[in-house]
């Protein structure tokens, strides 16, 4: 059997189908390589071994009696752990969860069970989601698995690395303000964040409820179609969730086609602070595109410059009120107070204080003070206001272009620790993401090369609203278009990592 933890869920798909393999030897293939890898790159928080082997076996059993079976049934898959599992260990990377065991499945989790996907584990990533490196876990960070010494992006590290290192050949994420994207960008993988309301957002724990979307990740444009396909659609326990069905993903992944295409570069999201190695990537990408047939198009965004502001008061404000949940009295970890009596408002203090990482505390307290009486107005009133003009501007681009195109990240991934001192340069690293969050339109990243400093770089695909499809047919072209010149996927290209 050839290293099945080498190949696409799509080609794993196929062998499956054709009996060439079993998902038994797949899953185990897998847990195999976690095993052998994991303890250098640290993608996972919990490795569900034996629930993983048992879908196995009753998938290989159901395909060995003739019944149907859905497309990825067998493939393996890891969560992010914000997402909530039955039965499986959840804490969304914070201590004020540890040892909390969910009752129920989240509705995209009941999806990928009842399809017949082995869930390898939960993956680590910034505690609650709040961060752009995988740092900010309160269980130790993520390495890039291109360069250990390396963040593999955030807050959904974990998933990125676990998909890069051959640990996962998928993985699901979620995107608040680009944390599916960024770590796709830094580890050479793909990753969408789907229209908001495309995917349900039942069972997800929440940091800010109007941003979050739950979306693939995986190793190719197909793939992450074909887990779109499966996890998207409408969910009644979900109110934001759209009634309407979902475009043909898969389809125009198979017959991507850019011939007459109008694709939109953003003046805003390509100027100063972006690294003149992912410049070139995107320029070379974007040559290629054109002579596909696509027409290239500037496009000016102005209140784009203003996302990152409006976001870091939306984000925090939202999350300080999400959060209150965690008070020591119905989920995860309960501190008492060192002394005095026990009242419940001092084991929510106790609890909160030693539960909560610096990252969280700095949001809560930056969000508590934006909705405060006399500042609504002036900060989070005024955010919303920003909000509504940039998803002006994406209407206004969407009569010009049918996508938006820009590097996913200004730079490619930084050092472990580089800046864990300085906030504002952190939070930088979301300033091509964040304006798809704010409107709710789509989006995806895939490689588009290896920058001056031998790391990737991503691409960026934005949709209107419910055109998820578009990211699909364009990203497939520019896909096929970079692997012909590469030889073949970036991740092959990946160093090869030392083996526990």
């Amino acid at each position: 059997m050839s290293d099945v933890t080498r190949l696409s869920a799509a080609e794993l798909a196929e062998q499956l189908g054709r009996g060439d393999v079993t998902s038994v030897e797949v899953t185990q293939a897998h847990l195999d390589r976690i095993a052998a890898v994991d303890p250098a790159i640290h993608a996972f928080l919990h490795v569900s071994s034996d629930e993983a082997l048992a879908t196995a076996a009753d998938v290989d059993a159901r395909r060995a009696a003739g019944e149907p079976l859905h497309a990825l049934a067998g493939v393996p898959i890891a969560v992010k752990d914000v997402v909530v599992t039955k039965d499986i260990p959840t804490t969304a990377g914070s201590k004020i969860l540890d040892g909390w065991i969910p009752p129920y499945d989240a509705t995209l989790v009941t999806r990928l069970r009842q399809a017949g996907l082995p869930i390898l584990g939960k993956t680590n990533m910034d505690e609650f989601a709040m961060g752009s490196s995988t740092e900010h876990s309160a269980y130790g960070p993520t390495r890039n698995p291109w360069d250990e010494t390396r963040i593999p992006g955030g807050s959904g590290g974990g998933s990125a690395a676990a998909v890069a290192a051959f640990e996962a050949p998928l993985a699901i994420g979620t995107d608040t303000g680009g944390s599916i994207r960024q770590p796709a960008a830094v580890t050479g993988s793909v990753g969408v964040k789907p229209t908001y309301g495309g995917v349900s957002r039942y069972g997800l724990i929440a940091m800010a409820s109007s941003l979050d979307q739950a979306g693939p990740v995986t190793r190719s444009v197909l793939d992450s179609a074909l887990l779109h396909e499966l996890i998207g659609g409408h969910d009644p326990r979900d109110s934001t969730s759209i009634p309407e069905s979902l475009p043909e993903l898969v389809a125009a992944a198979r017959g991507g086609d850019v011939a007459g295409m109008r694709l939109g570069v953003v003046s805003q999201l390509s100027g100063d602070g972006y690294e003149p190695g992912v410049k070139a990537r995107f320029d070379d990408a974007l040559a290629l595109l054109a002579d596909a047939g696509a027409e290239i198009v500037e496009v000016s965004c102005p209140s784009f410059d203003y996302a990152l502001d409006a976001y870091y008061l939306i984000m925090p404000s939202e999350a300080s009120s999400n959060l209150a949940r965690f008070d020591g009295m119905r989920f995860g970890a309960r501190t008492l107070p060192d002394e005095g009596p026990v009242t419940a408002e001092r084991v929510m203090a106790a609890t909160r204080g030693a539960g909560f990482g610096p990252e969280v505390k700095r949001r809560i307290m930056l969000g508590t003070y934006a909705l405060s009486a006399g500042y609504y107005d002036a900060y989070y009133g005024s955010a919303q206001k920003v909000r509504t003009l940039i998803q002006r501007d994406f209407a206004a681009a969407f009569d010009k272009v049918d996508v938006l195109v820009s590097p996913t990240s200004p730079t490619t991934a930084f050092e472990l620790g580089a800046k864990l001192d300085d906030p504002m340069a952190m939070y930088l690293n979301d300033v091509a993401t964040i304006p798809a969050n704010l409107a709710g339109v789509p989006g995806i990243s895939l490689p588009s090369g290896l920058s001056s400093d031998g790391l990737p770089a991503g691409f960026q695909i934005l949709g209107p609203a419910k055109a998820d499809d578009r990211l699909y047919r364009v990203g497939s072209v520019l896909e096929r278009l970079l692997e012909q010149q590469w030889g073949g996927p970036l991740l092959a290209q990946a160093p090869t990592l030392e083996v526990a």
